[in-house]
């Protein structure tokens, strides 16, 4: 899975984050056309944005959220040329590898 993550500070000192993660989000009520299987749960369940050593945004997502989930939302503050980090856990229906976290980081620009 990837994730695209931007971060601008504006002019009036909001600094707004947005960010793509591609994942297939899928529900576990799905069934494969080909073998009439079902497909596994597998969506991002926990995410949270930090600046600064302090969380800015958290949120729990559940199985109804889309695929290819886009999201945005703005902090007061910032500074350009500190980062941001984005780190997201997903569940999966597997016994192999049930749960996977990722991180990722930008750095914020003036926007």
């Amino acid at each position: 899975m990837a994730t695209r993550l931007q971060a601008k500070l504006k002019k009036d000192g909001i600094t707004e984050v947005r960010f793509l993660i591609t994942h297939p989000m899928e529900t576990g009520a799905r069934q494969s056309v080909k073998t009439g299987k079902k497909i596994p749960a597998h969506f991002v369940k926990e995410l949270k944005c930090e600046y600064d050593g302090k969380v800015v945004m958290e949120a729990d997502w559940s199985p109804g959220v889309s695929t290819n989930p886009y999201c945005a939302f703005r902090f007061k503050g910032g500074e350009v040329g500190k980062e941001v980090t984005l780190t997201w856990k997903d569940r999966k229906e597997t016994p192999e590898k049930p749960e996977t976290e990722e991180v990722v980081t930008a750095l914020i620009k003036e926007g």
